[in-house]
């Protein structure tokens, strides 16, 4: 397959939904033959809030060591290779067709078809082992248990912030959801966790005991360097990164983590897209994200309210978000996702917490950021990162294709 006949192809596995559950990439893994050497370490990290910030802050560290890393992330914003660095570079379109020419060939008989985030894992573990990487960074796709990139053994995990999510997979309570993400917690490999809410903590400390992993709590932020990434939440995140760069033996001489936590880049979160105008991205997602980015919005401009312009998909926290939102916001511009599970206007049109604002409808991001635009005011743009998604798509001039995993 050409690289678009391939991209094409995977996207069209969205058909198979999500499964949760790890036979499947387990065998995956094992016959397509990409599961890590012997040599190499994985370092896996799953929470709800800033696991991409952390394992990007993570691969940066590596990058300003020198150390040969890996880094599988979800979802992407526009390429699907986004998914896919070795030391910083998307993997190349040439390599992203021919592994996943090999798989659909491999998968084609097979009776339970893999899914879209299953083979995507794969694609990456094989390219991993393939570039000769000396660490793997995983970001966990949802939960942890059952996810797929629990498949792959561990060397060093890390939890970031709990809060409730994708509850009608993971539990209606923290405890519940907290057990899930705790699910990454491997058999005697030291495991590294922020502050949690008391009820995720216990959880985890319960997790970690019975699989004998020492347990670090990391409690402190990291006030004596500077971090590329905006908002006071980054410095516990930078915490959390540096101790498992310890421990996964990166030389930390204090220029690498000077380099490292200086040139950290994390498309999507607090993302400043333009000063004069001022134009953000945040893809504050749950009511934990929206009062992060607002207290972020807050210290960087204290004295502006943006136009927002909001968009997310169903089973979001909708009122949690738009209450957060509403403190900071002009007005709202309500712009629908590109996704047959985008929220509709109806959904946040009669929450009590908008009832001061000005709320208005626009059918797409295209007449939301024309509209916007033409106020001549700060723009923030969050919700969904398919939303910011679509944002990027335009600037480069691409069609954004929705993902669901």
């Amino acid at each position: 397959m050409t690289y678009k006949e391939s991209i094409d192809w995977i996207y069209s596995t969205q058909q198979f939904g999500i499964k949760l559950g790890l036979d499947a990439p387990k065998e995956l893994l094992a016959q397509y033959l990409a599961f890590p050497k012997a040599t190499t370490k994985v370092a896996h990290i799953a929470g709800t809030n800033g696991k991409g910030s952390t394992c990007a802050i993570l691969d940066s560290l590596a990058q300003a060591s020198g150390v040969r890393a890996g880094l599988f992330t979800s979802p992407h914003l526009v390429d699907f290779r986004e998914r896919i660095c070795v030391a910083g570079q998307m993997i190349s379109e040439v390599d992203t067709a021919r592994h996943i020419t090999a798989l659909r060939s491999l998968v084609s008989s097979w009776d339970s078809h893999p899914t879209f985030f299953e083979l995507a894992l794969v694609v990456a573990m094989r390219y991993f082992r393939d570039q000769e990487c000396e660490v793997i960074i995983l970001e966990t796709g949802m939960g942890g248990r059952l996810d797929a990139t629990t498949a792959v053994p561990a060397d060093v995990c890390g939890i970031t912030p709990i809060a409730l999510d994708h509850t009608q997979w993971l539990g209606e309570t923290m405890a519940e959801v907290a057990g899930e993400k705790a699910g990454i917690i491997v058999n005697s490999s030291p495991v590294f966790s922020a502050k949690q809410h008391p009820e995720s903590a216990r959880v985890i400390a319960e997790t970690a005991n019975r699989n004998r992993a020492e347990l670090h709590i990391v409690d402190q932020s990291i006030e004596a360097y500077t971090i590329g990434l905006a908002g006071e939440h980054q410095k516990e995140n930078a915490a959390l990164a540096l101790e498992m760069a310890h421990s996964l033996g990166f030389p930390m001489r204090y220029d690498n983590v000077k380099d490292g936590l200086a040139n950290v880049n994390w498309p999507g979160r607090f993302e400043i897209i333009s000063k004069e105008p001022l134009e953000v991205l945040d893809g504050a997602h749950n009511p934990h994200a929206a009062k992060i980015l607002v207290e972020t919005w807050q210290q960087k401009f204290p004295d502006i309210k943006p136009v927002v312009i909001y968009g997310a998909i169903e089973s979001k926290d909708l009122n949690g978000v738009c209450e957060q939102i509403a403190k900071i916001a002009e007005k709202i511009i309500f712009c629908p996702v590109n996704s047959p599970r985008t929220v509709e206007f109806k959904d946040i049109s009669e929450l009590e917490c908008l009832q001061e604002l000005e709320l208005l409808e626009k059918l797409n991001i295209v007449d939301s950021l024309s509209f916007a635009r033409n106020l001549n005011c700060p723009i923030l743009t969050t919700g969904s990162l398919y939303l910011l998604g679509e944002y990027k798509s335009l600037a480069v001039s691409e069609v954004h294709r929705p993902t669901s995993q």
